[in-house]
């Protein structure tokens, strides 16, 4: 059965299938089903490539937009029911469009970002391409895209962040204006061994302030001061056993006393 275009479409490339798909719904599962559909969707492929092209300067590939479209266009002939009256055409393009929008959101996107962030983007971007029409010579600014996508102002920067965050940056890209490599990774801090002092410091700070005035006075000179034991000795008027013996004894205390201590765990 031959598909022609008699009847008059939106586009010059819509084929009149209508008799195809009245004949697709009364056929059973098997060859020549198989034969009108693949007919049917031969004949609408050139629409399913113009909708693709809609999408050429998101980066990614045409050819890779045509098979996606392609796949929408063969979900909307499967699904496409002639009885309920409505044109094939407006049926079939929010079906490949929506498929293609799909593709996007599921392999485009290198990190996960909320479906709500992809289509405030997506709103932001058409409020701005509608805008350089009227602003020629500069970008419109957040209050003008506002108003043009009926958005507030925060969302309109948090669509305008997404804009530039379709894809993640390497580590190991070079920094702009670096004639050096010095790339991205190189850039970021690593984490401070400081920082464990400082909670250990906090930790022990409350039970060496209750420890009686010679044993305080002992770890401060050692662990401070950074003294030896017999200089110490020398200076108390003790031995440098009595010495050692008094700063093991004051530190397992106090190491016992933060293990057990229920606030320290929290």
């Amino acid at each position: 059965m031959p598909i022609h275009a008699s009847v008059k479409h939106p586009h010059d490339d819509a084929p009149d299938t209508t008799d195809a798909f009245r004949r697709l719904a009364t056929l059973p599962d098997g060859p020549e089903r198989d034969a009108v559909r693949d007919r049917v969707v031969e004949a609408w492929l050139p629409m399913a490539e113009r909708l693709a092209g809609r999408f050429r300067s998101r980066g990614e590939s045409y050819e890779d937009l045509r098979q996606v479209a392609a796949l929408g266009l063969v979900k909307a002939v499967d699904r496409y029911d002639p009885e309920r009256g409505n044109a094939f055409e407006s049926y079939a393009v929010p079906t490949i469009t929506g498929e293609i929008k799909r593709h996007f959101r599921d392999h485009m996107w290198t990190l996960h970002v909320p479906r709500r962030v992809q289509e405030l983007r997506n709103r932001v971007r058409f409020a701005g391409q509608d805008l350089s029409q009227t602003t020629p010579g500069r970008r419109p600014t957040v209050t003008e895209i506002a108003e043009r996508a009926d958005l507030s102002e925060e969302d309109v920067r948090v669509g305008l962040e997404a804009l530039e965050s379709f894809t993640a940056l390497s580590l190991d890209a070079e920094l702009p204006g670096s004639e050096d490599g010095y790339s991205l990774g190189d850039a970021l801090g690593a984490p401070d061994p400081a920082l464990d002092t400082v909670v250990d410091r906090e930790a022990v700070k409350d039970r060496l302030a209750a420890l009686p005035p010679r044993e305080r006075a002992i770890l401060y000179m050692r662990f401070f001061d950074d003294m030896t034991q017999s200089r110490i000795a020398e200076q108390l008027g003790i031995s440098q056993m009595h010495v050692s013996r008094l700063i093991s004894r004051c530190c397992d205390r106090v190491r016992e006393q933060v293990l057990r201590d229920p606030d320290q765990e929290a």
